[in-house]
């Protein structure tokens, strides 16, 4: 016990030696010239005798105001102003001159602060929010070479609004501003506020060029504040135009010509004419796109009064096509307005700059299993944008990939071969509705059809097809929606060995999820998504998933399990996925994520298709797990053979993520992480009488194991971790290095392990990725 002490005080003694070192060598106050001051920051105090409501704002943009920013500090320490110094002082020294280089920061001097000059600007933002009459002063206070400033601001009784009113004439434009005040923003009682005021003026200009006043600027209307009927601090507003409007503002515009150019580079002559489809010209030297499927998707019409969100849907609308790479829309005046009663007129351009017709990409894999297996693969694309001149897009992938058992025993040597094509033929309408009725974006058709063969070596051969028809749409900037009402998918397990054989004897779970070979169901798909949007601080992800299988048939075919001889799945399905983002300065942001999904056999069937099950661990789910590994429950069978072809899966998955990203340097980015998760069955798996003993030991250790129930928070997988990304325009590789801290299967006591410890069987997982995890 003496020898613990004696070591745990000589580290504390030796971290305390190493702290005041490290102090001492990064200290900046020998470098400060002997007539400068170090400024060490500003600081503000309010006072007022007057009750504030709603004031936390202001003072935010008061703080704002003490500028400059003193030198940063990092424990104690200013690194950066060190770093600065050293060089300036003459040091060579590569390490020295790399770090001022990366976080180097010129000295900021209490010279270089202007103490009246922030006076004056809180003084005025104070009236800008409506306190009038505001007071501040100031105090320095030095020590030594350092100093600091301290702003007392004296905050008197707001001005409040009491009327707000539209000084109006006979002018048309006075009645369309009259319309929209039934949603102004400036309400009786609101504190006098520059910024409420601008932002009103700009929304009524959002809605006057809605009604067709293409000139109309929000720097035209000019806000009066009247306090004289008042004896307490209370204001009326009056809104008008200015007197220098120009006429052209006054009066709404009309569309009445719209050219499209559908094939259109800079190079091009614009005079090739070629047709004429519902009052839209299409000029053209032969026809890329045909005009009659190019109409349908331009929201703009001859005689209609111009607006602003028209136009922006309709550009938005075909850059959604998926054949052109820029959208231009141009508006110019046809005429001189000489009347305040005249309506102006406008010719709208459209240029269409359209993408390569045709592209092939070559794709370079390689993948890792987690029963042991690695490999190589490639995938080749040919895409065609415009295939039948109207927007469709044709793509056929073919891949092929080969792996192979890296890992020493009875299992070495055994081999994966999968080959497969798929196409996409995706229209940009939904057929057979008409574009028109959906006008944020263009619905779009989505056919597929694909096969696929996997052949693992002394084991079996799986054969598959599928096919699908359905649809696709934003429903606005957030809103995704995805319906698929017909998908079929085929599974023909043409070739078992004894080997395998004897696994699917001993596992029914695994035979009866291969026996269902057809399934025939809908999807549908809903997605709420603000992370795109950088304007939103805490920005939030929202996708629920319903899959339905087995229903229509089982109607049509009167209760038979099969339909033209093929056993069909029939199972209900659903799961949700949130996602919530705190976002700070400089890229910092806390991402959380819930999922939950849960699967339903019903009917003719015993289990969900082996394709549909749920699967736990890899670098998209629980990192510090491989891939397919974790669960059901606290079930381990890639702990009693790890080199086995068992992918451990169940209908219910829960799982929950934490990941905190930071940038480092340029590109490349890092994060820490905590996940945690499993899979579960929800039903015990049923034995005929005829189950060896063997089979009905292991059947029985996954039922009791795998089941879902109270414990089930004991059997998560947890695991923590960090990780670097390279971060290139949103296309980002990405390395997680993650352990586990809790580990389901094994026994109870001994769950819980050391993050990184030694001495525990895959304790370092390292993933490699496309993408973000979430």
């Amino acid at each position: 016990m003496d020898f613990v002490v004696m070591k745990t005080s000589s580290v504390t003694y030796s971290l305390v030696l190493l702290g005041v070192t490290l102090f001492c060598s990064c200290s900046i106050e020998r470098f400060i010239p002997e007539d400068e001051i170090l400024y060490t920051g500003g600081a503000l105090k309010t006072t007022s005798d007057a009750k504030l409501k709603d004031f936390k704002s202001v003072e935010n943009e008061l703080n704002d105001l003490l500028q400059p920013e003193p030198n940063s500090k990092l424990l104690g320490m200013r690194l950066g102003l060190f770093y600065h110094y050293k060089v300036a002082e003459g040091s060579t020294g590569f390490v020295t001159k790399w770090l001022n280089k990366k976080f180097g920061e010129e000295p900021v001097y209490l010279s270089d602060v202007e103490v009246e000059l922030i006076e004056d600007l809180i003084v005025n933002r104070l009236e800008n929010r409506g306190f009038f009459y505001g007071e501040a002063d100031s105090e320095t206070k030095i020590v030594k070479n350092k100093g600091n400033v301290t702003y007392t601001a004296k905050i008197p009784e707001p001005y409040v609004l009491q009327n707000y009113s539209l000084e109006k004439d006979s002018l048309q434009v006075y009645e369309s501003i009259s319309e929209t005040l039934e949603s102004t923003l400036l309400k009786p009682g609101n504190r006098f506020d520059l910024n409420l005021m601008k932002a009103e003026r700009e929304r009524i200009d959002i809605y006057l060029k809605q009604k067709g006043y293409y000139n109309f600027s929000p720097d035209f209307l000019l806000f009066e504040a009247d306090t004289n009927q008042y004896t307490t601090k209370k204001f009326d507003l009056f809104l008008k135009l200015k007197r220098n409007t120009p006429l052209k503002a006054k009066v709404p515009y009309s569309i009445n010509e719209i050219a499209v150019f559908p094939n259109y580079a800079i190079r091009d002559s614009l005079d090739n004419k070629q047709s004429t489809v519902n009052g839209i010209d299409f000029f053209q030297d032969e026809i890329f796109f045909k005009p009659e499927k190019l109409a349908p998707y331009i929201l703009l019409e001859e005689g209609q009064l111009y607006n602003a969100n028209t136009a922006r849907l309709t550009s938005n609308r075909l850059s959604s096509i998926g054949s052109y790479k820029y959208v231009n829309t141009q508006f110019s005046e046809q005429d001189t307005i000489v009347d305040s009663n005249q309506t102006g007129s406008l010719k709208a351009d459209i240029y269409l700059s359209p993408l390569n017709k045709r592209a092939l990409r070559a794709e370079m894999q390689a993948t890792t299993q987690s029963n042991g297996f690695a490999g190589p693969g490639i995938a080749l694309t040919y895409t065609n944008r415009n295939l039948f001149k109207g927007g469709e897009t044709l793509s056929l992938t073919g891949n092929f990939s080969y792996a192979a058992q890296l890992s020493s025993g009875k299992n070495s040597g055994l081999a994966t071969i999968e080959a497969g094509i798929h196409a996409d033929l995706i229209i940009p309408s939904l057929v057979p509705f008409s574009p028109k009725r959906f006008n944020y974006a263009v619905p779009k058709t989505k056919i597929s059809l694909g096969g696929n063969i996997l052949k693992r070596s002394e084991l079996y051969t799986l054969k598959a097809g599928n096919t699908s028809f359905g649809y696709t749409w934003n429903a606005n900037k957030y809103v995704y929606h995805e319906l698929t009402p017909l998908g079929l998918n085929y599974v023909n397990l043409s070739r078992t060995t004894p080997e395998f054989e004897a696994i699917l004897d001993q596992n029914p779970f695994l035979r009866n999820s291969f026996q269902q070979q057809f399934i025939a169901g809908l999807t549908y798909t809903f997605t709420y998504n603000e992370i795109g949007d950088v304007s939103k601080k805490n920005p939030f992800y929202f996708s629920t998933n319903i899959d339905m299988a087995g229903n229509l048939l089982n109607l049509f075919s009167g209760g038979s399990q099969e339909v033209l001889g093929i056993e069909y799945a029939q199972y209900s399905k659903a799961d949700i996925d949130f996602r919530f983002y705190f976002r700070w300065a400089k890229e910092r942001t806390l991402v959380t994520r819930l999922f939950a999904g849960l699967g339903i056999p019903y009917g003719n069937s015993e289990t969900l298709p082996f394709v549909k099950q749920y699967f736990s661990g890899g670098p998209y789910s629980v990192r510090a797990f491989r891939i397919r590994s974790l669960g059901p429950g606290s079930f381990g069978a890639l702990q009693r053979n790890s080199s086995s072809f068992f992918d451990q899966s169940g209908n219910l998955r829960l799982e929950g993520n934490l990941e905190y990203r930071f940038p480092l340097w340029s590109y490349l980015k890092g994060a820490f992480f905590a996940d945690a998760g499993n899979v579960w069955l929800t039903k015990s798996i049923e034995l005929d009488e005829n189950t060896s003993e063997e089979s009905r030991i292991f059947n029985e250790d996954l039922s009791a194991q795998g089941k879902f129930g109270k414990d089930w928070a004991n059997q998560l997988g947890v695991g923590v971790g960090f990780g670097l990304r390279l971060d290139i325009q949103s296309f980002v590789i990405r390395l997680d290095l993650a352990t586990p801290v809790h580990i389901p299967y094994l026994q109870e006591g001994e769950r819980w392990t050391l993050p990184f410890a030694k001495g525990v069987e895959d304790n370092f997982i390292l993933n490699f990725a496309i993408g973000y995890p979430f």
